[in-house]
């Protein structure tokens, strides 16, 4: 998390925000290294991999974009 979210988050949309962010960054982790040589199996699909990465990339954005509406409306309250 960022310096500017609070360390306890009272919103719940904070909270589901961030779970998204947390878990995306995860999964798009995995996803790249299945594209590395030494993890890279003869049956990786690598077409697969990319739209699965490119999922990934989509959710942390959306997840982002959901925590600086969120901030902003509250720091402006």
């Amino acid at each position: 998390a960022s310096a500017f979210l609070p360390q306890k988050p009272k919103s719940e949309l904070v909270r589901t925000s961030l779970r998204l962010l947390t878990s995306s960054a995860y999964r798009l982790q995995s996803e790249c290294k299945k594209t590395l040589p030494m993890e890279t199996c003869p049956t990786t699909d690598i077409q697969l991999v990319t739209q699965q990465v490119i999922q990934c990339a989509y959710d942390i954005a959306k997840a982002a974009k959901q925590l600086v509406t969120i901030t902003t409306k509250e720091n402006n309250n």
